[in-house]
């Protein structure tokens, strides 16, 4: 008895709680101060200020409500920060706005049509703050009675004493009601809350008069004053759910189920047209707010013309987000056409973006993000391992450097130690190739691979490959 025990406690012991760092996880927002200005390194930002200063501007007119319906692009070289200041948008705006993060490659779906995941993206990123108002009664339980029937087949039937400062009410209990009293586990001395139209009863806490009962409290327990006027009282209810919600809940027979199933599938526009009239109804009477909010397309160059084509229009709605679109394109083509354009998008919805250009970052706000990375994952480095780092990332790139941390760090626990040294920092530069170097790799082995295109355009064949071969010995084509 006693082995198995201590073995219980060394498997206990041995539990390790994991969490996941992902590539953004350190943002906490733009760091600006309330005049906007931007400080150089905070909420996990470094550098970027007149980009982190524009995109706090944009910020400040959508929780103001000024603005819908505009187009930002993020344009900017790779590795430059445009998804970090993207996210850093969406912490900004809060939990009340809604905020829908994709890439462009989501558009396109075997299962509905571009137009069709644009629009539900949109109404996605569009919410609606509902109010009404319920009747609840609140009040400190005085006493609970439940009468259980002698026999199994008998209904329970009971009574609930609530008191406010001013007055005290007896209740007589259902059996539904019953049953939350007993699942909620209520006694006298509990604050409760019960809504009269659906029945559900909440517990807010105990009430101060029983801070002193002989009953042991837990550390959790919450201790309230006792509620004063009428027991009956009408309270405010604010909802807050998406366009695209309600068009999912209206176009499915499950209701609201079809929100946990994720087959929304399409959606006719008669559906949409209905609950935008009914939507505009609520706003007038005062029952319903519009909140628009943020949309953001990273890799914006991946659509299409009829893509771009669709969101220029869907802008001049009243109802539109701002979105914000990611590209780290230059002159490019225009999918769907043989035109050149700036970032691979159209001249026409251009002119009606506001472009924030990002800039390379320094050497020293490369030293400092890999500061942040190595916090963030809970790696401790030294300095000259830190320097190497940055040394590294000017040669090859910043995110193949911040790649390299999470290998560093177990190679250093594997020779048991603390700090990631500069030792680590080569081994795992050696383990794992950057981009030039597979480049480089590729050239120089180019004879052993197939179909490998060269420098100078030629196509280069494996020796010894008959199946690439066609019968007069000419290259097969290749798509």
């Amino acid at each position: 008895m006693d082995i198995n025990k201590d073995d219980q406690l060394i498997k206990a012991s041995e539990l390790v709680r994991t969490s996941r760092v992902g590539v953004h996880s350190h943002i906490r927002g733009l760091g600006l101060t309330d005049e906007l200005d931007p400080r150089p390194v905070s909420n996990g930002l470094v550098g970027q200020l007149r980009a982190r200063k524009a995109a706090g501007y944009i910020v400040r007119m959508v929780k103001d409500g000024k603005v819908t319906g505009r187009a930002v692009l993020l344009a900017g070289q790779p590795g430059t920060g445009k998804t970090a200041i993207a996210m850093a948008i969406a912490k900004e705006m809060g939990e009340g706005t809604p905020a829908t993060l994709m890439s462009a490659s989501e558009i396109f779906s075997p299962e509905m049509s571009t137009a069709e995941a644009l629009t539900q993206a949109i109404r996605r990123s569009v919410g609606i703050r509902i109010k009404e108002e319920t009747e609840i009664i609140e009040g400190e339980v005085v006493e609970v009675t439940i009468e259980r029937p002698a026999t199994t087949s008998g209904a329970k039937a009971g009574r609930l004493t609530l008191k406010t400062t001013e007055m005290e009410t007896i209740y007589d209990l259902g059996g539904k009601m019953i049953e939350s009293i007993i699942k909620e586990n209520i006694a006298a001395g509990d604050i409760i809350t019960i809504d009269k139209a659906t029945g559900r009863i909440a517990k807010l806490g105990r009430s101060f008069t029983r801070a002193r009962d002989y009953d042991a409290q837990g550390a959790q327990t919450r201790f309230i004053q006792t509620p004063e006027g009428e027991l009956q009282k009408r309270k405010e209810v604010t909802h807050m759910v998406s366009l695209h919600d309600i068009d999912v809940i209206n176009s499915r027979q499950q209701g609201f189920l079809a929100l946990f199933s994720g087959d929304t599938g399409e959606i006719k526009q008669e559906i949409r047209d209905q609950i935008n009239q009914k939507v505009a109804e609520w706003k007038e009477e005062g029952k319903a707010e519009i909140v628009p909010g943020i949309l953001f397309i990273d890799e914006v160059h991946m659509l299409t013309i009829e893509c771009f084509a669709f969101l220029n229009r869907a802008l001049e709605s009243d109802n539109a987000p701002i979105v914000i679109m990611a590209t780290n394109r230059g002159i490019t083509k225009i999918r769907g056409t043989n035109e050149l354009s700036p970032h691979g998008m159209p001249m026409d919805l251009l002119d009606r973006t506001l472009i924030i250009m990002t800039e390379p970052y320094s050497e020293a706000d490369i030293k400092q993000i890999l500061q942040i990375r190595c916090e963030e994952e809970d790696a401790s480095v030294t300095e000259e391992a830190l320097n190497a780092l940055a040394e590294l990332a000017k040669s090859t790139s910043l995110r193949y450097v911040m790649q390299l941390i999470m290998v560093a760090k177990v190679l250093c626990r594997r020779r048991k130690a603390t700090e990631i040294n500069t030792e680590d920092i080569s081994r795992s530069y050696r383990l794992f190739s950057d981009e030039r170097r597979s480049e480089e790799w590729l050239n120089r082995l180019s004879d052993q691979f197939l179909f490998h295109h060269g420098t100078n355009g030629q196509l280069n064949l494996a020796a010894g490959d008959s199946a690439s071969v066609s019968q007069g010995g000419e290259p097969m084509s290749v798509i």
